[in-house]
């Protein structure tokens, strides 16, 4: 049986749509061979750390320990690895200063200060629900509590 494989395509928008609006009906198949955009970004970004470190960079380049102290709970192999994939995504550039010891900064490329303004929205969407989405968490796990 054959499969087609969906994907967004952002379209432009027309007066009464908001930009860069999805549409159901503008979901074409992917090109042969070619991964869908979205899922190669969110594979990316949907870690547990990823958001957090270009936040954190958005708000100006940094260095290895500054940034370990000001992302709550990432330990430092983690912070290494999720800075190593957004260095190669093209999201984060890397300085080495020759220094002794050598300094090394952090900081958002253009790509990655492009991005900073779509996840700072999404930041501020979470912070402004996330009472109610706890509520409704609760009221979930109670329903279903009772249901057993």
């Amino acid at each position: 049986m054959a499969v087609t494989v969906l994907r967004p395509v952002l379209v432009e928008p027309a007066e009464d749509q908001s930009a860069g609006l999805v549409r159901l009906e503008d979901m074409t198949p992917p090109s042969a061979g070619a991964p869908c955009p979205v899922r190669d970004v969110l594979d990316r970004l949907g870690d547990a750390w990823s958001l957090l470190v270009v936040l954190r960079l958005g708000v100006g380049p940094a260095r290895f320990n500054q940034l370990r102290r000001s992302v709550d709970g990432i330990s430092q192999r983690m912070l290494t690895v999720t800075l190593r994939s957004l260095e190669r995504d093209g999201l984060v550039s890397r300085t080495v200063f020759p220094t002794t010891p050598p300094q090394v900064e952090y900081a958002l490329t253009p790509l990655g200060a492009s991005l900073h303004g779509p996840i700072g929205a999404l930041s501020r969407w979470a912070s402004m629900h996330q009472a109610t989405i706890q509520d409704a968490r609760r009221r979930y796990d109670g329903a279903a509590a009772a249901a057993e």
